[in-house]
């Protein structure tokens, strides 16, 4: 059973009732405001407690891998290709992820993609807190739960026409599958901050070697003549992606003593 005692710095709900079992719940999200509102949303609700928030990927990956939450509810704008849904997902088959869809997300292509890289439960991310929480609930117990807003995206999709022959690549280059393992996809991220080898490794708790390994690996993957063009080509095949427009700098990576706190 995965349990984290729950900080009780936001809210006044009394925890669950002896022996029911508290959901760790968890925010990747760019927005501080919003990751805040969700803590408090959680402090307050009963039978769910705070497990830590992230405002990356890199963050994100390393808050479900040293914590352990029992759900991660998930910014679309973070993951506009559901690269980090499959990762998440993958890692470990018994997170449940929630996605909180914006509306630049809203499409019938993009429910079916993240359903399909192990998104469990899909909800606009104006959603009040209370259903917020009951989607919690529901996509835990029953592993599946759409908004009944979304509803008409679930309907069949048109049958669609022939794409057209492709552009040249410096046109239009196409959304590359994820080609990386989830460790490499962390490396990629932090040398697309710019970190060298040797913050890398101190940052993922690996050897400088290892780092330099996945480094080649990557290289070699996304044939790229050297760590710019890899970047280069991440961005470009959407592996990689910008920062949504309403997010800030990075968060610093999560620590396992820290990532249940909530900053005042």
């Amino acid at each position: 059973m995965r349990r984290i005692e729950p900080n009780r710095t936001l809210g006044s709900a009394s925890g669950p009732p002896a022996g029911a079992r508290s959901l760790g719940v968890a925010a990747v999200d760019p927005v501080p405001l919003l990751r805040e509102g969700l803590a408090a949303m959680v402090h307050r609700t009963q039978g769910l407690h705070w497990a830590g928030m992230a405002a990356s990927h890199h963050a994100a990956m390393q808050l479900c891998e040293q914590v352990r939450p029992d759900v991660v509810v998930l910014d679309s704008a973070l993951d506009p290709h559901c690269h980090l849904t499959r990762l998440l997902s993958t890692g470990d088959p018994a997170l449940v992820i929630v996605t909180l869809i914006r509306d630049a997300n809203r499409t019938q292509q993009y429910l079916a993609t993240a359903i399909a890289a192990g998104a469990h439960a899909i909800v606009p991310r104006s959603i009040d807190p209370r259903r917020l929480a009951e989607a919690v609930r529901r996509a835990h117990s029953d592993r599946r739960y759409i908004d009944p807003s979304l509803a008409a995206l679930t309907a069949r999709p048109k049958r669609q026409p022939a794409p057209r022959a492709a552009l040249p690549d410096d046109t239009a280059p196409p959304r590359a599958a994820m080609p990386l393992s989830r460790r490499e996809y962390q490396v990629l991220q932090l040398v697309a901050e710019g970190l060298e080898n040797s913050a890398i490794a101190k940052l993922l708790f690996l050897s400088v070697e290892t780092v330099r390994t996945h480094v080649k690996s990557i290289l070699r993957k996304l044939s790229a003549r050297d760590r710019t063009h890899a970047v280069t080509i991440a961005f470009r095949s959407g592996i990689l992606i910008a920062k949504p427009d309403d997010s800030i700098a990075p968060a610093s990576p999560v620590a396992p003593a820290a990532a249940s706190q909530v900053p005042h």
